[in-house]
């Protein structure tokens, strides 16, 4: 009985103890370690995030831990292109869409586009004309294609197969409205938003998450019935003094999401490798050539020997094989999550359709200036600013169009953004990590790069015109698009002989074999280029997401 009696007090003690270190583990959470002033206190003070966990990993996207790899690692180079040499990169931990962009993900774009910007409202016309994919691509002047320019992007047979004609501009505007569309369900989940505002969007009134963070009164065109505290249901958190605290979400709430955008080219090849499985401590055990084991397209595998591992062109005149068993399964693309994916639980990252990356293509991949996080294509901007001080938000009367080298129209900013201009001497002076604006092509064919074409007679080196002329690294055709007085639009094709490249900085990097494509070019490492204003019915794209936070999801621990 005595000993039952010590157990009691015993456990009783033991729970009081863990109560009282659980409360001040929580309380000392709540003090800051720099002035021991009380964070988040309902008097009022530093308000932030102390329970942050770890990002949530947003719709559609798989998580992919960085770590180093060998960039442009071909197995062979029988283009004899030398433009992938070998270099050891570190990427950082990301995520990527499980899949390429789809039919139906695109056609929801579009469809939110048609309801904001109704294209039967000439202001807006070019806004939609601009989003819509180039279904013409399908068709050859030896081939008959006219169901795929029909059907292919809009019949529900096809919803689940990837969105081609899509060009690089137009990725990178989808994945802006994508980002937009998600921190705006998440802001409505936490309360932060009226329930159901994403559903009254129009031109003059809708969602920005730049706009929202940076003026979030200015949200919906300043709609006080969404944005305003005592028409939500989030209850509104005020101080001793009666001031309200916490009304809008901020970085620091942790719920607001980080933008989709595309991969970089060293993030997609990493990703692509899914070099996991040939991990043994800090080396890798062995090579890859594709996204899967093994150096063969198809399948070792016991129940699925002999099955191709991909979409892809196999011979002249043969797209997926002899009708029935060990064929590919399409002809033309294939449904996405068709085939198996790889150890990053991506699929498609071989084969189906090549896919757009961020980058600006050079033949060189510059990994003496950096190692880390590569990518060439920055170019810094910030908000415009009003005479006022307050961020400039682009109006309906504020719509600036562009013409492309194509002829097609696109609108460069959407009403509700805030206007972008590029970064001055404000932020670029005595600065020794980037000194302008635009750095496409830093280290390469500019004024400070060594890499200019130049002759050894030349003997006028200094002037200025000829410099213009002849020192240029890449001298790619320059084709003219105007407007005439009428509004008639005037196209100039150049048909200069002395045309030394196809390269300039408005050519991206796609990578991944296709639907089109031989075998070879299933090689992750493998890479090439197109203009970023055109498409075609082999490219497509997904989208990626920077990480926040820790580099692993789990704390990577010891095999033993």
């Amino acid at each position: 009985m005595k000993n039952a009696t010590i157990l009691k007090i015993m456990l009783v003690l033991a729970l009081s103890l863990s109560m009282f270190s659980c409360k001040k583990s929580s309380s000392s959470k709540n003090n800051s370690r720099a002035t021991g002033w009380s964070i988040n206190d309902k008097a009022g003070g530093f308000q932030y995030n102390t329970s942050f966990k770890e990002q949530a990993t947003a719709p559609g996207l798989a998580f992919v831990e960085g770590g180093t790899f060998t960039m442009g690692k071909v197995q062979d180079d029988v283009m004899h292109d030398w433009n992938n040499a070998p270099n050891q990169q570190h990427v950082q931990s990301f995520y990527m869409d499980e899949t390429e962009v789809t039919n139906m993900m695109y056609m929801e774009y579009l469809d939110w586009i048609k309801r904001v910007y109704p294209p039967e409202n000439p202001n807006f016309k070019a806004i939609y004309n601009g989003a819509l994919p180039d279904t013409l691509v399908w068709r050859n002047r030896l081939g008959y294609n006219e169901m795929m320019t029909n059907e292919y992007l809009r019949h529900p047979g096809y919803a689940e197969y990837p969105v081609v004609g899509v060009s690089w501009i137009q990725a990178v505007e989808f994945a802006s409205w994508r980002t937009d569309r998600v921190n705006e369900m998440y802001l409505e989940e936490a309360g932060y938003l009226e329930r159901g505002a994403r559903h009254t969007a129009t031109a003059e009134a809708n969602f920005n998450t730049d706009t929202y963070i940076n003026a979030p009164t200015q949200t919906y065109g300043g709609n006080d019935s969404i944005i305003n505290p005592a028409s939500r249901r989030k209850r509104v958190q005020t101080t001793a003094a009666g001031d309200t605290i916490n009304v809008y979400a901020s970085r620091g709430t942790g719920i607001i999401s980080p933008r989709y955008r595309l991969p970089t080219e060293v993030e997609w090849e990493y990703a692509a490798l899914g070099l996991t499985e040939l991990r043994s401590y800090n080396v890798y055990r062995g090579r890859k050539k594709y996204p899967w084991d093994g150096q063969y397209t198809r399948s070792g595998k016991r129940k699925i020997r002999g099955d191709q591992m991909a979409n892809f062109k196999q011979g002249k005149g043969d797209y997926g094989g002899i009708a029935g068993w060990s064929d590919d399964g399409a002809d033309i693309t294939a449904q996405v999550k068709s085939y198996e994916p790889n150890d990053y639980g991506l699929y498609d990252m071989a084969g189906n359709v090549a896919e757009w990356v961020a980058d600006v293509y050079r033949p060189i991949v510059d990994d003496e200036f950096n190692d880390f996080n590569y990518y060439r294509g920055n170019i810094y901007t910030k908000n415009a600013i009003n005479d006022d001080g307050t961020v400039k938000i682009v109006t309906v009367n504020d719509i600036v169009y562009d013409t492309l080298s194509n002829g097609k129209i696109i609108a460069r900013n959407l009403p509700g953004e805030i206007l972008q201009v590029a970064v001055d001497e404000n932020e670029t002076y005595l600065r020794n990590n980037f000194s302008t604006s635009d750095n496409r092509n830093f280290r390469d064919g500019d004024k400070r790069s060594s890499r200019n074409f130049e002759s050894f007679n030349d003997e006028d080196g200094d002037n200025e015109d000829h410099d213009a002329l002849t020192r240029k690294m890449y001298n790619a055709p320059k084709n003219v698009i105007e407007i005439d007085s009428s509004g008639n639009m005037i196209r100039e094709y150049d048909k200069s002989n002395n045309r030394t490249s196809l390269i300039s900085d408005e050519v991206r990097v796609y990578k991944g074999g296709s639907w089109r494509d031989r075998a070879y070019w299933l090689d992750p490492a493998q890479r090439r280029y197109f203009p970023q204003d055109m498409a075609t019915d082999y490219i497509g794209f997904r989208c990626a997401m920077s990480r926040i936070g820790s580099k692993s999801k789990t704390k990577n621990k010891k095999k033993n």
